[in-house]
């Protein structure tokens, strides 16, 4: 809960370092009984009356919970569904109807935040957010709670139902203004998105650890060479995953108007690497990855069903290549090689930032912050091409995303106006590039903006490897890698498995 209103919540990627303990140990744990509060409570953040975040903070600072009610696993969390209609009643306030049967802790929570279609016409403006007290609901009728329902992830997270019939809601219900609710989604998932696809890196980050420890116990050999490949390049994408996370969670803060994109961008790309980084990892693992319940060797297969249930949870792949797709072509004409880079503060390690404040998050404003950064750091590597070694390669790899990104800028001109271009799968063939190119930039970034208290992630070597790693995916020409390249990287995740310290850019001491 932001401090403003009682809370400690100061920063989104000061938050998220205190979340992720919880999420190295259990995904589910973190989701159901951490920061489902904290997505649903968002909008009330946002737009919501000085009552309304007065009766929300009583009820967090008490120890309650708070659930989001447009959670549909099969509308693909869509909120633009028609599970809960409000109409408007002669004497003001609403009568509420509707049914959804997944809804995380709808039967421990002490506040509904519920997204309900106030206007039949499918338009921008259809949708409007209800703060609810269920204990009133429950009290004066029409409020059903449905049974819990088994998931085949997250299994230790409470997923019911909720049934409103005829449920007669107060006027005071209404968080802003009636048809915002689309608007106040699509302002406040930026932090979702980010939270998510940051908490989930350390999640990852335990498997990592796992594998480690497959590949080093009972050997003569500190690793063996056939896992030197995997290994090192999984670490290289959890530190690129952090870097486009991290660079997102800090500009929530220092530019809340123009992260929207860019926050899309990271729940587009994020879980994706995590998913192939999990396959490679099992062939590390064999046998020992599938071994239920055992603390040694249990994070594979637990994470493999959580995952996916997770990227459930708030906006999934679709709905980010709704907001990157559209924005595509403005930024191609307006922003690209046009753009100021953005503060350094961004992108410097330990500098300070503004407190998060939900009501200033924006919707694209046409701008790409990350892009500039790109290509500024394209030109500052250049400058020092001649010096050979890691560095050389680095920057023959800030260039050829550079040369990416010329290419999709070209591509992306050409994108229809509308909704067509969203029914067009070559058009959306593109967001997955540009989010790419984008994490390449933020990798850049991260090393560059490294004050040179932590060595390894000052030396090119990870940097050079994760970039390898994204023009791979993207099919890119991308130059040989050194022959120390992926040696250096394994020697530091070696290192830091032996230390007991996570697999992020903060290389946090792990509880044991």
């Amino acid at each position: 809960m932001p401090a403003e209103f009682g809370g400690r919540l100061t920063r989104a990627d000061l938050l998220v370092k205190v979340l992720r303990p919880v999420f190295r140990r259990d995904l589910a744990l973190g989701f159901g009984s951490g920061i489902t509060s904290l997505f649903a409570t968002s909008a009330v953040w946002a737009a919501g009356s000085t009552a309304q975040r007065r009766a929300t903070a009583d009820v967090l600072l008490g120890g309650g919970r708070a659930s989001i009610v447009h959670h549909e696993l099969a509308h693909a969390n869509a909120i633009l569904r028609d599970e809960f209609a409000a109409t408007p009643l002669a004497g003001g306030g609403f009568s509420l109807n509707g049914r959804k049967d997944v809804i995380i802790n709808a039967a421990r929570a002490q506040a509904y935040v519920v997204y309900a279609r106030t206007d039949r016409a499918r338009s921008p403006l259809s949708h409007s957010v209800l703060l609810l007290d269920p204990a009133e609901l429950t009290a004066a009728g029409g409020l059903a709670r449905l049974p819990r329902v088994p998931t085949a992830g997250m299994r230790g997270s409470l997923f019911s139902g909720l049934q409103f019939t005829d449920c007669e809601v107060p006027e005071g219900s209404l968080v802003g203004r009636v048809g915002e609710g689309v608007a106040l989604a699509l302002r406040t998932y930026q932090v979702n998105r980010c939270v998510i696809s940051a908490t989930a890196v350390a999640a990852a980050g335990t498997v990592l650890h796992s594998a480690v420890r497959a590949a080093t116990t009972g050997r003569s050999r500190p690793v063996a060479r056939r896992f030197h490949k995997p290994l090192a390049g999984v670490f290289a994408d959890l530190l690129a995953c952090d870097s486009m996370a991290t660079v997102a969670l800090r500009a929530l803060s220092l530019l809340p108007d123009r992260t929207h994109v860019l926050a899309a961008a990271v729940k587009y790309v994020v879980p994706d690497l995590l998913r192939e980084s999990l396959e490679e990892l099992a062939a590390v693992l064999g046998s020992r990855g599938y071994q239920h319940g055992t603390p040694e060797y249990g994070a594979l297969d637990k994470l493999s069903r959580d995952l996916p249930v997770a990227g459930l949870g708030h906006a999934g792949t679709a709905a980010c290549q709704a907001v990157i797709v559209p924005q595509l072509r403005a930024l191609a004409e307006r922003a690209w090689f046009k753009e100021e880079e953005p503060p350094s503060e961004l992108l410097r390690s330990g500098a300070g930032l503004p407190h998060l404040d939900y009501r200033l998050l924006g919707i694209a404003d046409g701008g790409d912050f990350l892009a500039a950064s790109l290509v500024g750091s394209a030109a500052r590597l250049a400058e020092v091409r001649g010096v050979g070694g890691q560095l050389a390669v680095l920057a023959d790899l800030a260039e050829a995303f550079v040369t990416e990104l010329r290419a999709l800028r070209e591509q992306c001109r050409a994108i229809p106006q509308g909704a067509a271009a969203l029914a067009d799968p070559a058009w959306c063939v593109l967001s997955d590039r540009y989010a790419l190119v984008l994490a390449a930039a933020a990798v850049l970034g991260t090393w560059e903006g490294q004050d040179g208290a932590e060595p390894f992630l000052a030396s090119p070597a990870w940097a050079v490897l994760a970039l390898t790693r994204i023009g791979g995916r993207l099919g890119i020409p991308v130059p040989e890698l050194p022959d120390d390249c992926l040696g250096q990287v394994l020697e530091e995740l070696v290192r830091r498995y032996r230390a007991g310290r996570s697999c992020d850019l903060d290389a946090t001491e792990l509880a044991q």
